[in-house]
């Protein structure tokens, strides 16, 4: 059962690895497109950064919030545990 677990969990640290990687980059190329709108000024910059406020940026948040619950869900199959302090060694009666 912890194999089968194993491999569904690397398939999904796999799918969540490429897929938030893409969703930055393509977050990252926004910002050239509203450099771009605002070297071309005008009704032409009003219309790219439209675009990309309408279009782009909904899909942009669906797709990391998809994809984070991926690497939630490979956190819980794996085991994993985040934001969690590890436990101290028990020290021993001579130390203080």
């Amino acid at each position: 059962m912890k194999e089968t677990l194993k491999k569904i969990s690397d398939v999904f640290k796999l799918i969540f690895g490429y897929g938030i990687m893409i969703v930055l980059f393509i977050g990252g190329l926004t910002f050239f497109g509203y450099v771009a709108a605002l070297i071309i000024g005008g009704d032409a910059a009003t219309a790219i950064c439209t675009w990309i406020y309408k279009s782009l940026i909904p899909v942009i948040i669906y797709a990391s919030t998809i994809l984070i619950l991926f690497g939630l869900v490979t956190m819980y199959l794996a085991g994993e545990k985040a934001l969690v302090p590890e436990k101290k060694a028990v020290r021993e009666e001579g130390e203080k």
